[in-house]
């Protein structure tokens, strides 16, 4: 049984990060609504109880039912979870008159405390919060406070319990790994073997016994999640896998070919199917974003099941669902309809009347990776930007057209090359050209011209949730300017943009 560190959410920003966090530590954990988890067993080995955008004092706020954990297993209250475990059982959490949002220092440490082994003495927390805890239970001890926040860190006496007001799983906590490896590791005494060695060796054990020797189908992308899903249920159940791979019409410049030829030499099952006359006529006219996302995903869907249902005796669709998709697809307030899913085959499961199987849904995308390079996929799928399943479809601002789409294919392919080249690459989380709908007038030699203007667009971001502008090098943008110009005919300017999200979003449509 694999053990288990157990947050509890209560629709906390950060809660993901702090499972990220965990994970780390190669300690195994799970997100659950703290109004819809699990039954408590052996495998749990402790709790965090997660912040939240309500207030203690609220009238709906979230009261969890601790139970079957309080005083039995260790639990970490952090921000509204320590604000709960104070006002709840017999302290007071009030509005703050003091700033306790941004960046403290714990000016006072328990150090014999064990949450604070190693921690030091004016350590940088991130502090996130309205309210404050003015008075803490009788049977509750302080044990870190900052400049303005007299409880930063509190233990209850006779119980592996803490509260914290500050949040270790942000970057802007210093040493916030540090805390929470005292919480998991000594603590709640999790062995830390939760490895992408371990995950893989469990994983095809699981699939096979789950699928014996039933048929799968699998949609591939060309990107990560599908291209991992695909190499795992290979080394489970071989030949019995057909991956598909439509072109769309939407793809990068030579992607098709080139991700075709990589996964045949990764001895996968691939169909290969040329759609891209079919998603270039129902695309004519459409200049509607949203409209044009459902006529691709309609296609997608159209054209993969036609293709699956040449294959005799299907019974599973593989997906690429990974763990966000899955906590999101459950939220505090109540499950959403629908769960995320991979390259638009949402539509799929009820229509082919398939059962689902979903490799990576317990993974983060970064420990997708790992997972790939534990099973040897090449360097270039694992470490591929994400993109879009819609493709050029939304990067191309208004109607799409096969000569747009050539345009396009062609300056995204210069830009991406270049980010390769100058070693840049790496360093970017997505990068991407959009073509826009803006005519413009340029001198080309002697001729005047009148032609099209692209957005070159480049960001930093963990998750896509946020998303920063990257500061690429002048004289490499000048580069890339004047390649695309001189070597795409069609285009005769180029722009970069600085927006961030929020408020702007990483793709345009």
């Amino acid at each position: 049984m694999q053990e288990k560190i157990l947050i509890l959410d209560f629709g906390s920003q950060y809660t993901q990060l702090i499972g990220r966090k965990i994970r780390e530590l190669n300690v195994y954990c799970e997100i659950h609504p703290f109004n819809h988890h699990p039954a408590i067993d052996e495998s749990v080995k402790g709790v965090v109880l997660s912040g939240s955008p309500y207030s203690v004092r609220d009238a709906d706020a979230p009261k969890p039912d601790l139970s079957d954990i309080k005083g039995k297993l260790p639990v970490l209250g952090v921000c509204y979870g320590a604000q709960y475990l104070a006002h709840f059982y017999g302290g007071e959490v009030a509005p703050s008159n003091s700033r306790e949002y941004g960046r403290a220092n714990l000016g006072y440490i328990d150090h014999s405390c064990q949450l604070f082994k190693n921690i030091s003495q004016h350590s940088q927390v991130w502090m996130s919060h309205g309210d404050t805890i003015v008075r803490i239970p009788k049977n509750y001890k302080m044990v870190a406070s900052t400049e303005d926040v007299n409880f930063a860190a509190f233990k209850i006496d006779d119980e592996p319990s803490w509260g914290i007001q500050f949040h270790p799983e942000v970057y802007h906590t210093t040493e916030g790994i540090q805390l929470l490896r005292n919480f998991v590791v000594d603590i709640c005494n999790c062995k830390q073997d939760w490895t992408p060695d371990s995950f893989v060796e469990t994983t095809v054990r699981e699939l096979k016994e789950k699928l014996g020797n039933d048929k799968v189908v699998l949609g591939l992308s060309g990107g990560v999640d599908s291209s991992v899903a695909g190499v795992l249920l290979n080394k489970a159940i071989g030949s019995n896998l057909t991956c598909i791979f439509v072109d769309n019409g939407l793809l990068r410049k030579n992607e098709f070919e080139d991700v075709l030829h990589s996964y045949q030499d990764m001895g996968l099952n691939v169909i290969g199917v040329d759609a891209r006359q079919k998603f270039w006529n129902d695309l004519k006219g459409i200049t509607d974003p949203e409209q044009k996302r459902k006529i691709i995903g309609r296609n997608f869907i159209e054209v993969f099941d036609e293709e699956a249902h040449k294959i005799t005796d299907v019974k599973w669709l593989a997906q690429g669902t990974i763990y966000p998709d899955v906590i999101e697809s459950v939220s505090v307030n109540g499950p959403s309809a629908t769960i995320k899913s991979h390259h638009n085959v949402g539509g799929l499961p009820e229509k082919m009347k398939l059962k689902i199987v979903e490799p990576l849904r317990l993974l983060f995308k970064d420990e997708v990776r790992r997972v790939g390079n534990t099973l040897g996929i090449k360097q270039e799928l694992i470490g591929r930007h994400p993109f879009p399943g819609p493709g050029l479809g939304i990067r191309i601002l208004g109607d799409v057209t096969p000569e747009k789409v050539r345009i396009l294919q062609e300056a995204d392919a210069i830009f991406i090359n270049g980010l390769k080249n100058w070693d840049l690459y790496n360093k970017v989380w997505q990068a991407a050209v959009i073509l826009l709908p803006v005519q413009s007038v340029g001198v080309m030699g002697d001729e005047r011209t009148y032609e099209n203007t692209v957005a070159l667009r480049a960001v930093t971001s963990t998750d896509g949730m946020t998303a920063d502008w990257v500061h690429l090098p002048y004289d490499f943008l000048a580069k890339m300017s004047n390649e695309i110009i001189n070597k795409v005919k069609g285009i005769n300017r180029v722009v970069y943009d600085i927006s961030s999200k929020p408020p702007a979003t990483i793709e345009w449509e």
